[in-house]
């Protein structure tokens, strides 16, 4: 009974939320671009996926207006029309069709990034700020550790270390972006600790383990969402700039970074090959901003996120 009492107030709760967020008709425009850039991302992937393990490839695409890989060298450089919407590339291939194939790389690697990042980070700074002492003086020097170097750089070397390629790629930027987490966490874990239903906790025998795990990782999160959802949309940056340097997702498989770095080449008198990826890229970064703004101002003023 207790947990049909708890899960009808988490959904009353999310609808709240939800219908806050709408109400502002730029966070309502955000929310609108990430819902449809991630289900966008689910549907094509899952058809990459299965088209893989059945050896067809071709069902990738099949949702898709042109075969993002099949070059038409009598159609490159085509400036958008109402046949190719985002024009074409130098190898005639549709840019339209190579965004929407990519996105699905974007997609998952924004999502596993942050939440490696909340994770990894969650735990390190949770715990660093509870217990403090020799904890603390040990978790922060392994953060500053890693804050010392400059991101970009960072991921480059992992990067260039383990070797090229978009699970590299991922394992890198997870190496990066966990410590400015940490840094949350610990900052919530200080301020959360030194509430009155903590010290009732201790008092009433609770392990310290027991205390962040029931009592401080909901609370923390009043922070930690809204910075989350906003983060989503730099990992989209981030990542485009790995690919724009030559990292990440290899060739001929499409992806936003690179298909700017191509165009530039061409720009600007074939201004769409650079431009087109490029603005895609600003829109989902823009749209999660909005959102995690608007989260922000939501969750910024209750102490609990339940």
């Amino acid at each position: 009974m207790g947990l049909i009492v708890t899960y009808t107030k988490n959904h009353r709760k999310s609808i709240s939320i939800l219908a806050r967020l709408m109400k502002k008709p730029d966070v309502a425009f955000g929310f609108i671009i990430l819902v449809l850039f991630y289900s966008w991302s689910i549907i094509e992937g899952l058809l990459q996926v299965i088209g893989s393990f059945m050896g067809k490839p071709s069902l990738g695409w099949v949702l898709l207006p042109y075969n993002p890989f099949q070059p038409h060298l009598s159609q490159s450089l085509k400036s958008p029309s109402l046949m190719h919407i985002m024009g074409t590339d130098d190898l005639g291939r549709d840019i339209f069709s190579r965004v929407l194939y990519a996105a699905p790389s974007d997609a998952l690697i924004s999502l596993v990034v942050v939440g490696g990042g909340i994770l990894i980070g969650g735990l390190i700074g949770l715990f660093a700020g509870f217990y403090g002492g020799k904890v603390e003086e040990f978790n922060m020097w392994l953060t500053d550790l890693f804050l010392a170097f400059p991101a970009l750089i960072l991921a480059m070397v992992i990067e260039a270390t383990f070797g090229h390629g978009y699970i590299y790629a991922m394992i890198a930027m997870i190496i990066v972006w966990w410590p400015s987490y940490a840094r949350l966490f610990r900052a919530e874990a200080i301020r959360i600790k030194n509430m009155k239903y903590i010290d009732a906790a201790l008092l009433s025998g609770l392990s310290k383990v027991d205390i962040i795990r029931r009592h401080m990782i909901r609370p923390a999160l009043n922070t930690i969402l809204p910075y989350a959802t906003l983060d989503l949309g730099n990992v989209v940056l981030f990542y485009s700039m790995l690919s724009f340097l030559g990292l990440g997702q290899q060739p001929p498989y499409p992806e936003w970074g690179s298909m700017v770095a191509l165009g530039l080449e061409y720009f600007p008198k074939w201004w769409w090959y650079s431009l087109m990826p490029g603005l895609v890229i600003l829109i989902i970064a823009v749209a999660a901003a909005l959102v995690g703004d608007g989260l922000r101002d939501i969750l910024g003023g209750e102490e609990k996120w339940v």
